[in-house]
């Protein structure tokens, strides 16, 4: 896995800086509308200082100062934020610019290995011609495998060590430029021009630059927005019902337009403002630093929102490789000739299934693996239209597959099926497991019985998911009994069996029409219409490029149980901005007792007893508030930037936990922070 850049890392915070000042501008500014009333603001108070210089200020020059550098720090604050958020992605982006380099590349004059071929960058390869890439060469760009078979190392794109094997068809055939092939050969067609290929469309992506705004983040906006419009017509009226008051009394002074620029940013939540850019770039940075590229904003807020999660058996909910656990013999059958007729059914399956029932069939009967070349041996290959393989040795048939596939073989010889046996084919999958039926000519011998076996620790997972109020479902091709026993196993709530790509569809269409957020992984071709349909789409970087055209997020490690993770780090951002505003709005309320005293106790002498912190001076008070506005945002930014902490805890339970920790810590810390600056302040002597 890629290299996670430290929070605060020293290359990180100078490129920050630097870029902190360059967002000063308009353009920049008034993507924020909050941040863009502080804009104006700063600018405003700067004018009034210039203007104070002349000796005809409405305050002290030095207070109006003071009060415009705050205000520009504010801003610079925020924008250090965003700038350092960004950063943290483009660093981690770096490794993936690392792997995209000028290499050559092997025209064929004819797409077969074996014809001749001319050199030519990789620079200029374009859609549909046809490569090849031998040992030792670097994949110069993306495409599908039409013939060859060979080990690759794409520890350049996903961080991983470990090879994976890439072949002509099925759906391990998508290979990815930048990556290079450790063994044999591969004859590739490209499937994207100069500047489309998926590592180029990672890089803008992991950028995060141009990220658009989510929907929540658009109403979070919006009522960011609607309270500044609020507090700026509240404060914008204070100015004449001042003006008219001290006329009124013939006695104090005015509030000044400095105090009420000062009072207008410190009510408006310039903390979440401030913030809210980069709480959204760190959850991606959050889901790069998994391993997982999502291709916007928009996916990984959906993710938080996530209340149905698809998942697929294979390799997710059980380990993915199917071991032979026992041997059911049919009535009148001995074991150990079902071993053995099994066995030699299994001797040229190089699958992970039929190396086991080689090595059962060893230890249980110490039956020794015969030559492949035995006299008169012929070996039956798998194929998915008879699902069964086996072995001729003269004119015996011995067959190895489903029982569908064995009963249709018998059939077609004039043999029948014993009830019995598809009793004991029942059974088996009753308890989860999945049964292999034996022949010998027209006998059949019996079962083998193959088990899944359920991940480790994935039936706690499914708990927690099912306490943040996810429902989990399994995908599976299996028969209904088999998926009914794993599921129980596995402790998921649902469960589609003997699902076909049309079923997959269905199912996610079912749930979004009841108006549920829908989760699914997957990396074949035949997923690709599921994923297109998901609310949040994983595909598997090892699988087909139309399942990763499809998605919206793509796993570079090939884990399929990553959803899980997906889910925990997009809740985590919504619990992040959740938790960040309502601090942001609690910590108005001390700057109601820190500025409305001392703004208006010349105009309101009353309003002196709302001095509950007993500050130095109105000015000072004014002024510590102001500059606790700027510091929050700097001391909330390591926050933003790696998440409020996320527990699988039932809605009411962390919106409890959240006003407690962020609500009443926003209550209590402002009287803190202005107190202990207003000492400071009062240390100086200059207010």
């Amino acid at each position: 896995m890629k290299k996670t850049p430290l929070l605060f890392e020293k290359t990180l915070v100078k490129r920050a800086v630097a870029e902190s000042f360059c967002k000063l501008t308009p353009q920049q500014q008034w993507r924020n509308p909050v941040m863009f009333v502080v804009y104006l603001g700063s600018l405003f108070t700067t004018a009034l200082w210039i203007h104070a210089l002349g000796g005809h200020g409405e305050a002290s020059a030095g207070f109006i100062l003071s009060i415009a550098v705050w205000l520009w720090f504010t801003l610079l604050f925020a924008n250090f934020a965003e700038s350092l958020a960004e950063g943290r992605s483009k660093a981690q982006a770096a490794s993936l610019r690392a792997a995209k380099r000028e290499t050559m590349a092997k025209i064929l004059d004819e797409p077969r290995h074996g014809a001749s071929w001319k050199v030519m960058p990789s620079s200029g390869l374009h859609k549909g011609q046809v490569i090849l890439v031998e040992a030792g060469d670097d994949i110069p760009g993306d495409g599908d495998v039409i013939e060859g078979m060979a080990s690759v190392d794409e520890s350049a794109i996903t961080g991983e060590s470990a090879p994976v094997i890439r072949e002509a068809g099925g759906d391990f055939s998508s290979v990815t430029g930048g990556t290079r092939v450790l063994s044999d050969w591969l004859v590739i067609r490209i499937t994207a021009n100069p500047g489309e290929a998926f590592l180029d469309r990672m890089i803008a992506m992991v950028e995060g630059a141009s990220r658009r705004k989510t929907p929540n983040e658009i109403a979070l906006t919006v009522l960011l927005v609607a309270l500044t419009l609020i507090f700026l017509i509240a404060v914008a009226t204070l100015l004449p019902f001042s003006v008219f008051s001290v006329q009124a009394a013939g006695a104090g002074h005015p509030v000044t337009l400095t105090v009420l620029i000062a009072l207008l940013v410190c009510l408006i939540p310039t903390t979440i403002g401030g913030l809210l850019s980069a709480i959204g770039v760190a959850g991606m940075g959050r889901l790069l630093a998994a391993n997982v590229i999502a291709t916007s904003g928009r996916a990984v807020e959906a993710a938080g929102d996530v209340d149905v999660l698809l998942l697929d058996k294979t390799g997710t909910i059980t380990l993915g490789n199917r071991q032979a656990s026992a041997f059911i013999p049919a009535p009148g059958v001995d074991e150990s000739e079902l071993a053995d007729a099994a066995q030699l059914a299994s001797l040229a399956d190089e699958t992970p299934e039929g190396r086991s029932i080689v090595v059962l069939a060893k230890k249980r009967f110490n039956l020794r693996e015969r030559a492949l070349q035995e006299a008169q041996m012929q070996f039956v290959p798998f194929t998915a239209q008879t699902r069964m393989s086996g072995v001729d040795i003269g004119a015996r048939k011995i067959r190895k597959g489903a029982a569908d596939s064995i009963r249709k073989f018998l059939a077609d010889q004039g043999a029948r099926f014993p009830d019995s046996v598809k009793q004991s084919v029942d059974d088996v999958a009753r308890r989860g497991g999945t049964p292999l039926v034996v022949s010998d000519d027209l006998r059949v011998l019996g079962v083998i019985e193959l088990k899944d076996i359920v991940k480790g620790g994935i039936k706690e997972r499914f708990a927690d998911l099912r306490a943040m109020g996810i429902k989990t479902v399994m995908i599976t091709g299996d028969n209904p009994l088999t998926a009914a026993a794993i599921a129980a196993e596995a402790g998921v709530d649902e469960f589609l069996a003997e699902a076909t790509p049309e079923d997959k569809l269905k199912l996610i269409r079912e749930h979004q029409a009841l108006g549920h957020m829908v989760a699914m992984t997957g990396d074949g071709t035949n997923d690709a219409p599921a994923l297109a349909q998901a609310d949040v789409a994983v595909a598997m970087n090892s699988g087909t490029q139309a399942a990763k055209e499809a998605g919206n997020m793509v796993d570079l490690d090939s884990n399929p149980t990553k959803l899980i993770e997906i889910v925990h780090i997009g809740k985590q951002m919504l619990m992040t901005r959740g938790s960040l505003t309502t601090f942001s709005i609690a910590n108005d309320v001390a700057k109601y007792f820190a500025i409305l005293p001392a703004a208006f106790a010349g105009t309101y002498p009353a309003l002196k007893v709302l001095d509950i912190m007993h500050l130095t001076s109105p000015a000072s008070a004014v002024l510590a508030a102001v500059i606790f506005n700027a510091l929050i945002i700097v001391f909330l930014i390591p926050l933003a930037l790696r998440g409020v902490p996320y527990h699988a805890w039932p809605a009411a339970r962390l919106l409890n936990r959240n006003l407690l920790v962020y609500g009443v810590g926003g209550l209590v810390v402002p009287f803190i922070g202005i107190k202990l600056i207003d000492l400071g302040l009062g240390i100086t002597g200059l207010f």
